[in-house]
């Protein structure tokens, strides 16, 4: 049994089928469903958890070299907001591109953990190292 660490085992799947250069999103609530792509959803309401929640969550047994946001995430949220995903990501390249763009990286992803976040724009695209 395992008693710490991600207690998550689609969540533990996933991650253990992570290799170099693969990718793993992790969406707010509102993020397109994608048939192909395994999608753990782990949203229980408003806000819980939180893809930063997500994000601590995983780091330790993930190596993150790139992240990718939309652009429109810092168009539409405030500084604080914005900061706490610059801390959260810190050591990580971050790269911000348009949405639409963001989203054509989907389809060759390893899967998708959606969470019940209601920040615009949220999601995160994270490239193993």
């Amino acid at each position: 049994m395992v008693k710490s660490g991600i207690l998550n085992p689609k969540i533990n799947s996933l991650l253990s089928l992570v290799r170099h250069t693969n990718t793993l999103v992790i969406a707010d609530r509102g993020f397109p469903f994608w048939k192909e792509v395994e999608t753990v959803d782990i949203s229980l309401v408003d806000d819980i958890p939180r893809v930063l929640d997500a994000l601590a969550a995983i780091r330790s047994n993930f190596s993150v070299a790139h992240a990718f946001m939309a652009e429109e995430f810092n168009e539409v949220n405030s500084p604080e907001t914005i900061l706490q995903f610059k801390r959260a990501l810190d050591g990580i390249e971050l790269e911000f591109e348009p949405h639409i763009d963001l989203k054509k990286r989907v389809p060759d992803t390893i899967g998708i953990i959606r969470t019940g976040d209601t920040i615009q724009y949220a999601n995160l695209v994270l490239e193993s190292g």
